[in-house]
């Protein structure tokens, strides 16, 4: 396997809650999917989770070279609990960058502590 792209980011928790009690559901729909928003609203406190995932959504850009920019935009990356670790869905615009970058797979590490969530994205390719 060879890595072909790499993406690491640290978002503030407190950002996070300071947000959603500002924008709330105007937040969450512009940012989270339907599967994300339902998994962290779930929690006993969902602003980490919502964090751990905003910080994946951006190391995945990261990793794939574009930022918020060429057509990825922030529902175009998923991060997906089926039982195990979370996994990363590319679709639309993310997902013709991971196919043009030849993307066999992906590899996601969230953590957090009280105040801050990190998030590290490798793509491998075949």
């Amino acid at each position: 396997m060879t890595i072909i792209g790499t993406g690491l980011d640290a978002t503030d928790i407190p950002r996070i809650e300071r947000v959603l009690e500002r924008y709330g559901e105007r937040f969450l729909t512009r940012i989270f999917t339907p599967g994300e928003i339902a998994y962290c609203q779930k929690r006993r406190n969902p602003a980490p989770h919502l964090a751990g995932r905003f910080a994946a959504k951006e190391a995945a850009m990261k990793a794939l070279g574009t930022g918020h920019s060429r057509g990825v935009l922030w529902r175009d990356i998923e991060v997906v609990r089926r039982g195990g670790p979370p996994r990363l869905a590319f679709h639309g615009g993310a997902a013709r960058r991971y196919g043009e970058l030849g993307a066999a797979s992906s590899v996601l590490t969230i953590t957090h502590s009280d105040a801050l969530a990190l998030a590290h994205v490798l793509l491998l390719g075949a």
